[in-house]
């Protein structure tokens, strides 16, 4: 019987497609870049029908790369970036809008608006969540209130909505032709219009959003068949068996399956997850109650999460847009080519700052220049930038739990920056540990419609999969991290109050 996986990764910058075998190996892979959408300041959109192009592009070349066929295919499971959010025509499959990114900040006035005088907390025992614009809810109202005609076709139960994995199985699985419309709860989580209690679609969220319930998808559990793949696509005919938000599918990568264990994400941003099993914890430091997970037959497995908005994307910037290093690769040895920072401090609040802070009023700041100050040290600065921000995620985790974090698991691309990782050890003063395989967002995806088509029996076996590459070591003095969390915490307040 067939005894590979593949996992669709799509994210914020990319879509990839990877096939893992049942030592949870990566076999073969195919990824593909898409457009980033920039039509004004602080907006950012995306393609869909790019993304579902590239999608079925990289499904083929994975293949290709594995020497494999559909047939040596047992299930296919999603992971996806979070928060972004697309409507599209039920009938013609066609997006009224480009998909608006969880990184856009122009929903702002209707936050405030929903927030009125309750604040900004107004619906965090219900969402787990604070009124931000980096979720979905705020993202589909301006869809629906600034592209003509659309609300009244949404009232009109003409058109549906979905975070990027709900888009890709409606696609799969036959599109106008009876695609499947749903999602799992990691997903819907993050939309501020689920309920925590019942993780449903919430009336009073709904209404205070002006969401027409028509435009939703079904929820489901993380693992499980979603749909088959119609016929005419290149996996025509195997189930779509799982699907996990990206930083639940990588927590899932990385064996974090009970309470107390967790692991950090290095992509496009950060986003730490710490399991809190049966316990639903409500955070008191600005961190986010999300599910972790949900197997067939089994309850919500709960985790807080810290979530920063750049710090992957901050190099691709450097790139992009200040042409410093020609390839992300370049940066590791550029910072390296100093001892240093040289006292500069960058704090990239380019979409406002996430957790701890949540401030949206936030922009970015480079602080402690002088004529000394190289584009080496900027480098180095960026990549530093990330390990200060995990750091104070860490602390407001390690306070909400009440368990401090003896290591710091890790994964994704920034993962491989050797630099980074000692810093980040230093920085945090614990180990921090690189898996075997660094991409376990995928692998968590992998793992989720795995275990639904009975490839692996359970957690422990898929535990017993997991394995350490490298560990690093704090070298750094407790007054010499003191010192630059100090100074680091006077950059970010240089960054507050930008926006009025």
């Amino acid at each position: 019987m067939s005894e590979h996986i593949v996992s669709i990764d799509q994210g914020t910058t990319s879509t990839r497609a990877i096939v893992f075998n049942r030592a949870g190996q990566p076999v073969g892979s195919s990824q593909r870049e898409h457009e980033q959408i920039f039509p004004h300041a602080g907006w950012v959109e995306h393609d869909p029908k790019e993304i579902w192009a590239n999608t079925r592009v990289v499904i083929e070349g994975a293949l290709a790369d594995a020497g494999l066929t559909a047939s040596d295919i047992r299930a296919v499971g999603i992971t996806n970036q979070r928060e972004t959010a697309v409507v599209w025509d039920r009938s013609s499959g066609e997006p009224v809008y480009n998909a608006i990114v969880w990184q856009d900040t122009r929903t702002q006035p209707i936050v405030d608006e929903v927030a009125g005088g309750h604040g900004h907390q107004r619906f965090h025992a219900k969402t787990g969540l604070p009124l931000a614009t980096y979720f979905s809810a705020s993202k589909i109202t301006w869809i629906l209130d600034n592209v003509e005609w659309v609300r009244q076709r949404a009232e009109a139960g003409d058109l549906a909505f979905g975070t990027m994995d709900t888009w890709l199985l409606w696609n799969l699985t036959g599109g106008v032709h009876g695609g499947v419309h749903a999602t799992d709860v990691t997903n819907a989580s993050r939309t501020l219009l689920v309920d925590l209690e019942s993780m449903d679609w919430d009336p009073e969220l709904l209404s205070a959003f002006r969401v027409p319930s028509s435009l939703l998808p079904d929820i489901r559990r993380s693992s499980g068949q979603f749909g088959v793949i119609a016929a005419g696509e290149t996996l025509a005919g195997i189930p779509v068996a799982g699907i996990l938000g990206d930083q639940q599918a990588a927590t899932f990568g990385q064996a974090a399956f009970a309470a107390g264990e967790s692991k950090n994400t290095y992509g496009t941003g950060n986003f730490l997850i710490l399991n809190t099993g049966d316990e639903r914890v409500v955070s008191t430091r600005g961190l986010l109650t999300t599910p972790a997970y949900q197997l067939a037959g089994g309850p919500v497995v709960w985790a807080l999460e810290g979530s920063i908005a750049v710090t992957g994307s901050l190099i691709q910037w450097l790139r992009d847009n200040l042409g410093l290093i020609s390839s992300a690769a370049e940066v590791e040895s550029l910072a390296a080519s100093v001892e240093g920072s040289g006292g500069a401090y960058l704090v990239p609040a380019f979409s406002g700052l996430f957790a701890p802070y949540w401030r949206s009023d936030a922009r970015g700041v480079i602080v402690g220049l002088t004529r000394y100050i190289t584009k080496a040290h900027i480098a180095r600065a960026a990549l530093e930038a990330t390990a200060f921000q995990t750091r104070e995620v860490l602390d407001a985790m390690n306070s909400d739990s009440g368990a401090p974090l003896v290591e710091l698991k890790v994964d994704g691309g920034m993962t491989a920056n050797n630099l980074l990782m000692q810093f980040q050890a230093d920085i945090v003063g614990i180990p921090v540990v690189r898996p075997k395989v660094p991409e376990t967002t995928a692998l968590g995806a992998a793992y989720a419609a795995g275990l639904a088509t009975n490839l692996w029996s359970g957690l422990e076996e898929l535990r017993s999969l997991w394995g350490e590459e490298s560990r690093f070591v704090p070298q750094m003095s407790d007054l010499d991290r003191d010192e630059h969390m100090k100074m680091w915490r006077k950059a970010v307040s240089k960054s507050l109050d930008w926006v009025d």
